[in-house]
Protein backbone atom coordinates (compact mmCIF):
# COMPACT_ATOMS: atom_id res chain seq x y z
CA UNK A 1 0.00 0.00 0.00
CA UNK A 2 1.32 3.56 -0.73
CA UNK A 3 0.32 6.15 1.31
CA UNK A 4 0.77 10.08 0.41
CA UNK A 5 0.83 12.23 3.20
CA UNK A 6 -1.27 15.15 2.40
CA UNK A 7 -1.79 16.79 5.79
CA UNK A 8 -0.05 20.35 4.58
CA UNK A 9 -2.56 20.86 1.63
CA UNK A 10 -5.80 19.64 3.84
CA UNK A 11 -4.50 22.22 6.52
CA UNK A 12 -3.99 24.96 3.27
CA UNK A 13 -7.85 24.33 1.76
CA UNK A 14 -8.72 25.85 5.82
CA UNK A 15 -6.50 28.27 5.87
CA UNK A 16 -4.68 27.29 8.72
CA UNK A 17 -0.73 27.76 7.42
CA UNK A 18 1.06 27.55 10.76
CA UNK A 19 2.17 25.34 12.80
CA UNK A 20 1.05 27.17 15.57
CA UNK A 21 -2.31 27.38 14.00
CA UNK A 22 -3.06 24.13 14.18
CA UNK A 23 -2.04 23.54 17.15
CA UNK A 24 -4.17 25.99 18.80
CA UNK A 25 -7.14 23.82 16.73
CA UNK A 26 -5.99 20.66 18.04
CA UNK A 27 -5.93 22.46 21.80
CA UNK A 28 -9.27 24.04 21.63
CA UNK A 29 -11.28 21.51 18.86
CA UNK A 30 -10.14 18.36 19.62
CA UNK A 31 -8.42 19.00 23.33
CA UNK A 32 -5.43 17.48 22.80
CA UNK A 33 -1.77 19.21 23.34
CA UNK A 34 0.92 18.02 20.70
CA UNK A 35 4.37 19.89 21.18
CA UNK A 36 5.70 22.08 18.25
CA UNK A 37 8.08 20.17 16.86
CA UNK A 38 5.31 17.17 16.65
CA UNK A 39 2.95 19.27 14.62
CA UNK A 40 6.16 20.90 12.37
CA UNK A 41 7.12 17.39 11.80
CA UNK A 42 3.32 16.40 10.72
CA UNK A 43 3.09 19.36 8.75
CA UNK A 44 6.30 18.91 6.89
CA UNK A 45 7.48 15.48 6.83
CA UNK A 46 5.34 11.88 5.99
CA UNK A 47 5.17 10.09 9.34
CA UNK A 48 6.30 6.46 9.59
CA UNK A 49 3.85 6.05 12.00
CA UNK A 50 0.37 7.90 13.13
CA UNK A 51 -1.69 7.06 16.50
CA UNK A 52 -5.19 6.95 15.23
CA UNK A 53 -6.02 9.22 18.15
CA UNK A 54 -3.84 11.86 16.71
CA UNK A 55 -5.49 11.15 13.34
CA UNK A 56 -8.70 11.14 14.90
CA UNK A 57 -7.66 14.62 16.37
CA UNK A 58 -6.39 16.36 13.29
CA UNK A 59 -9.24 15.75 11.59
CA UNK A 60 -11.24 17.20 14.33
CA UNK A 61 -9.60 20.38 14.16
CA UNK A 62 -9.27 20.45 10.59
CA UNK A 63 -13.38 19.06 10.04
CA UNK A 64 -12.16 16.59 7.82
CA UNK A 65 -11.88 12.96 7.11
CA UNK A 66 -8.67 10.66 7.15
CA UNK A 67 -8.98 10.41 3.20
CA UNK A 68 -8.37 14.86 3.19
CA UNK A 69 -5.44 14.37 4.98
CA UNK A 70 -3.60 10.90 3.12
CA UNK A 71 -4.00 8.79 0.19
CA UNK A 72 -3.81 5.06 0.52
CA UNK A 73 -3.09 3.70 -3.14
CA UNK A 74 -3.21 -0.43 -3.44
CA UNK A 75 0.36 -1.38 -5.18
CA UNK A 76 -0.35 -3.93 -8.08
CA UNK A 77 -0.47 -7.33 -7.40
CA UNK A 78 1.70 -10.06 -9.77
CA UNK A 79 -1.25 -12.45 -9.47
CA UNK A 80 -4.10 -14.49 -7.59
CA UNK A 81 -1.45 -14.51 -4.32
CA UNK A 82 -1.86 -11.18 -3.91
CA UNK A 83 1.58 -10.47 -3.49
CA UNK A 84 3.61 -7.71 -5.76
CA UNK A 85 6.58 -8.16 -7.68
CA UNK A 86 10.08 -7.88 -6.11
Amino acid sequence: MKIRWKLRMAAAQREVWTGTQLRWLLAVKAGVELSAASVSALLTKKPTQVKLSTLAALCTALECTPATCSRWTPLPSSGPSGRRNR
